[in-house]
């Protein structure tokens, strides 16, 4: 899940005078330390004519390192698909959620706005050929999924009253010992303090803004009855009560719903797409030709053959979140005795975000043929920025369904509504590792989650979250140098395991019985 201004962000504030003064204000603030801070996060390395976020280049690099070390643990899906039916599970196992929650809690945070617009405009930056980069980047962010939600479990502590505290805020420290007491708490507070930065601006006022954006625009835009600055408000508070009812049950509560809601928003958009391509059949194989023919010799498109490859792998690594270390904080509630065994689930994340959402996104819009693609590839060829990609995807499926920004506006809904409740599990665990752990300081911060929310519905605060969205990344510098210090760890786990599965002492045992996590921290 990245920042993407899919649609424009709601403009409430230019009708409120006071509001808008709050607005600017803080924007105004806010605006050189987000340039300074994105210029350092965002630090770009230039090949040739190409110049690309050397943050990417530190994601991508560890994708192909964990698939080389782990020797291709992208192969093990059919273990992946018996770990999430519970094959090898138990009831008494430690723990919050079931495998396959843990994985739809995970998979809410990450599917969203960029499966959707990121698509297009990836499109319209480097051509058909950038899906071929962005599915290989996808298939190597399952590698460094399976490392960090590995850990996220391995290391986790469970209370007394069978909550779960786990993810990186736990395995970062460990990792970071190494340098000392000091320099771990720091490097993991930084952590921390991102998640947290980011949880209340991106993962929850932009998509709060953007619900009631699409909302507003499939209802008659200013026009229509949410055109007041009041409605804005009104459905801001009616959202957060939403969400709060979500929310007040911790991630058993958060686990439940997305087990029913990223299912059901992904066959309604899954569905959609295969609409399109199914009504234009006969153009599917020149399509995938398109695909890699663009990937290896592209026409036209700045930088060649690398500017596409950067762009499908830029792409991928802002939808799938593979390094950030965010996923991890879901995957480490699950029940299981076996943390590698969540890892072996969180190999499905990235599959189904970059390799099968954005795929079908992509073969949708090519395949549709919509005046925009080509229009949108001639802007960026022109010297202009990429157009708005949520117009292209938009676009392609109008072709086959007239009516479909409805559909959208409630796949945007959908995917919105469950990050938004996502992120909040997140920087909850953030908010514990900074403040502790209480009741009293829970409700604290589920109190100040909701007030954001509606924020997001009435005011922009454009700055703070792009300053947010740089935060998000500085996970993955942090994480990752964590994950490296600790791969023999995963490695051990990875070979037990299997050796256990392949010998049938998993299937004699009826569960994950047989393993060194307990219900307390693992060191």
């Amino acid at each position: 899940m990245e920042i993407l201004q899919a649609v424009p962000m709601s403009t409430v504030t230019e009708e409120v005078g006071w509001l808008a003064e709050i607005d600017r204000a803080i924007n105004a603030a806010f605006a050189p330390i987000t340039e300074v801070f994105s210029s350092i996060v965002f630090y770009p390395i230039t090949i040739g004519e190409v110049s690309f976020p050397f943050v990417v280049a530190w994601l991508i690099a560890a994708g192909v390192i964990f698939t080389i070390y782990f020797g291709v643990v992208q192969r093990h899906l059919r273990v992946s698909t018996d770990v999430v039916r519970g094959k090898f599970s138990s009831k008494d196992d430690p723990g919050e959620v079931p495998h396959f929650q843990a994985l739809t809690s995970a998979l809410s945070g990450t599917v969203g706005l960029g499966n959707i617009a990121g698509v297009g405009a990836a499109m319209a930056l480097g051509g058909p050929g950038a899906t071929f980069w962005m599915i290989c980047a996808g298939l190597l962010g399952m590698a460094t999924k399976f490392a960090e939600c590995t850990l996220g479990v391995k290391y986790r502590e469970v209370h007394e009253d069978g909550t779960v505290s786990g993810g990186p805020f736990r395995y970062l420290p460990i990792a970071f010992s190494k340098f000392g007491r000091i320099p771990a708490k720091i490097l993991t507070g930084i952590f921390a303090v991102a998640i947290l930065f980011f949880g209340a601006a991106g993962g929850n006022m932009f998509q709060a803004n953007q619900t009631f954006a699409q909302v507003q625009n499939v209802t008659g835009g200013a026009d229509g009855f949410l055109g007041s600055p009041g409605a804005a408000l009104i459905f801001g508070i009616v959202l957060a009560v939403l969400v709060g009812l979500v929310i007040i049950g911790g991630i058993k509560s958060i686990g439940a719903t997305t087990s029913r809601l990223v299912p059901a928003m992904g066959a309604i958009y899954v569905t959609a797409c295969l609409v399109v391509i199914l009504a234009n059949l006969d153009h599917v194989p020149a399509a995938f030709g398109a695909i890699i023919d663009g990937a290896f010799s592209p026409e036209g498109i700045a930088g060649g053959v690398l500017g596409v490859m950067i762009v499908g792998f830029q792409r991928a690594a802002f939808s799938n979140e593979a390094g950030l270390g965010s996923a991890a904080i879901a995957h480490s509630a699950v029940k299981t005795r076996r943390p590698v065994s969540e890892g072996f689930v969180a190999l499905y994340e990235p599959l189904v975000d970059t390799v099968l959402i954005c795929t079908m996104t992509a073969l949708a819009i090519i395949i549709a043929g919509a005046p925009s693609l080509q229009a949108g590839i001639d802007q960026v060829q022109a010297g202009g920025g990429a157009p708005d990609g949520v117009i292209l995807t938009s676009d392609a499926f109008a072709t086959v369904i007239p009516w479909f920004p409805i559909v959208l506006a409630i796949a945007v809904v959908l995917f919105a509504f469950s990050t938004l409740i996502t992120w909040f599990y997140y920087g909850l665990k953030a908010w514990e590792y900074l403040f502790g752990r209480s009741r009293l300081s829970d409700n604290i911060f589920r109190g100040v989650y909701l007030f954001f929310t509606i924020a997001g519905c009435v005011l922009t605060f454009s700055e703070v979250i792009s300053f947010a969205d740089a935060a998000l990344f500085v996970c993955g510098f942090v994480n990752l140098l964590g994950v490296y210090m600790l791969l023999p760890v995963i490695k051990r786990d990875m070979k037990e395991y299997l050796a256990d599965r392949k010998s049938g002492k998993l299937h004699l045992l009826g569960a994950e019985s047989n393993g060194s996590t307990a219900a307390r921290p693992q060191v």
